[in-house]
């Protein structure tokens, strides 16, 4: 039987039982400083199974065989989303996440038909657009603290195969008007335990580490932090807010005893500028023992002031389809940036371009594409992998020293928010072209770590430009509604016009440089967004 996060679970806490694995927020009388609520493994254990229980007998009821798909559709912020989504895996389902950032419920419903879904748990807010599904709809389970196993009605532990579905996950960034499935084996569940096992081991050995949520349970960075911090019993805080400010990270740090962050590059980025402000918050960031980050990188300026001021950082670069791809050495040596595969993993960096003829400059930085083999066993779903059986990342680096490497980008279409979520500029690029007809002679979506993005357009037709802007968002309205929050161009504001010819292209192909654009209109964008500038 393969290893699982069940499995994992189960050995944690008869290895742990009275180990913390949850902090939960309790707000006191005043409401000004919360209260934590612990949650033993032993308890975790037991509320997974009593979830299961619950979700065991009313899928027996509709008679949902076991193996069924279950959507759940959730926030994936809270310890009840885990019961839930742990439950529903626990009583021997396959459960396919949604997040709040995806709100079109006729998309929801179009993903679940891809998967023969049979039923879909949803959050109470969704409530009043599922009223006329087809599809058995359940509101999330809340499930008392268990007081044993002695009321538990269970099917024995899922014995899973290597090619079995454990989980389906999405992309975060919509294609053809919808996000992508990403099915997740329980081989690939093994190796995301294996590489999840090596970052979160803990700095100073015999500790328990205490961490923080870092992002939904919808996605895949937050439970592959989960499947790493069981595996060494450590604790997780479920934070006040999502993402919570500098002075909540604090009181976790005094009132928690948080000593290993995660959390995505951008949030980090907010805390480390208001580091350079707050001596106390600074302290407090330099205490802990690392600092693991993802999604977007740190600016190279933001991240060598993090180090010149004894803050620990470590990237992980990584991608809904593949978990971790890439860490970074850490630490405070000159390498601490670089980048590394995990052990255990078969990857290959090919040259983008062929090698250069004998007697020709030899450049020293060529630009890699980082390849997945199909041997590897993180290596996705052969639905998503090229014609060669390997899977290409589309994410390219430069070979610094043997065996490390510095990202250079994307070779794709793709940028990515500021909750670092992907989101694909050409296809919403090419709706406006569809839909604006004459209205648009040429335009292009920026916005790389902005909370949307934004459509530079150079005009087609001499008109007025705030008309200009509020046609073409009405002929996209529709199209921008299908799609993921972080994705969605709804608003004029959101719509820079620029003079016919204006924008910066390339030499050769003419092409529009999208990095050239996304600096020469930061000043509007930050306006746009309310950034300081």
């Amino acid at each position: 039987m393969s290893r699982s996060h069940l499995t994992v679970l189960e050995t944690s806490a008869h290895r742990a039982p009275s180990a913390i694995a949850f902090k939960i927020p309790q707000s006191d009388a005043s409401g000004a400083t919360p209260l934590w609520r612990n949650i033993t493994y032993q308890q975790f254990l037991l509320d997974v199974e009593l979830t299961a229980s619950h979700w065991s007998r009313i899928f027996r009821q509709e008679r949902i065989p076991e193996r069924s798909v279950i959507g759940l559709w959730i926030g994936g912020y809270s310890y009840n989303d885990v019961l839930n989504i742990y439950g529903v895996s626990r009583a021997g389902f396959i459960p396919q996440l949604f997040s709040l950032r995806l709100p079109n419920a006729d998309v929801i419903l179009e993903l679940l038909t891809k998967t023969g879904a049979r039923a879909l748990i949803y959050e109470d807010v969704f409530e009043s657009a599922l009223r006329t599904w087809s599809l058995p709809i359940y509101r999330a389970a809340s499930i008392e603290p268990a007081a044993g196993r002695s009321t538990l009605d269970l099917p024995p532990l899922p014995a899973a195969q290597n090619h079995e579905i454990a989980f389906y996950f999405h992309t975060s960034g919509s294609t053809s008007g919808s996000p992508k499935l990403v099915p997740c084996s329980y081989k690939w569940l093994d190796m995301t335990l294996q590489k999840s096992y090596q970052i979160c081991t803990p700095k100073e050995q015999g500790r328990l580490d205490v961490s923080v949520w870092g992002g939904s349970m919808c996605h895949i960075f937050q439970n592959f932090c989960l499947l790493g911090w069981l595996q060494h019993n450590a604790c997780i805080i479920q934070p006040v807010a999502n993402p919570y400010t500098s002075d909540q990270l604090v009181d976790m740090i005094h009132h928690c005893g948080l000593n290993r962050l995660t959390i995505f590059g951008s949030f980090l980025s907010a805390h480390l500028r208001t580091s350079r402000l707050d001596s106390k918050l600074l302290a407090k960031l330099a205490s802990l023992d690392e600092i693991v980050y993802t999604g977007l990188p740190l600016p190279r300026e933001e991240e060598s002031w993090a180090y010149s001021h004894g803050v620990r950082l470590r990237n992980v670069f990584g991608s809904t389809e593949v978990g971790a791809l890439l860490v970074s050495i850490g630490g405070g040596g000159p390498d601490a940036g670089l980048l590394r595969p995990t052990d255990g993993v078969a990857y290959k960096f090919v040259p983008i371009a062929p090698a250069q003829s004998p007697g020709a400059h030899v450049s020293t930085a060529r630009i890699l594409e980082l390849i997945v083999l199909a041997e590897s066993g993180d290596c996705p779903d052969v639905s998503l992998r090229h014609s060669d059986g390997n899977f290409h990342t589309g994410d390219l680096f430069q070979e610094v020293a043997p065996g490390r490497y510095i990202s250079e980008g994307r070779d794709d279409d793709w940028i990515k928010s500021e909750s670092s979520l992907r989101c694909n500029t050409k296809t919403i690029e090419d709706n406006a072209r569809a839909m604006c007809g004459n209205l648009i002679s040429e335009c292009i979506v920026v916005g790389n770590a902005r909370p949307n993005p934004i459509l530079v357009v150079e005009p087609g037709t001499d008109m007025d430009h705030n008309k200009l802007k509020i046609d073409i968002i009405r002929k996209t309205r529709q199209f921008h509604s299908r799609r993921y929050l972080h994705e969605r161009i709804t608003s004029p504001e959101m719509v820079i016009v620029v003079p016919p010819g204006s924008l910066p292209r390339t030499a050769t192909k003419g092409n529009i440089r999208r990095k050239a654009v996304e600096d020469m209109y930061k000043t509007q964008i930050d306006r746009i967004f309310g950034r300081a500038l």
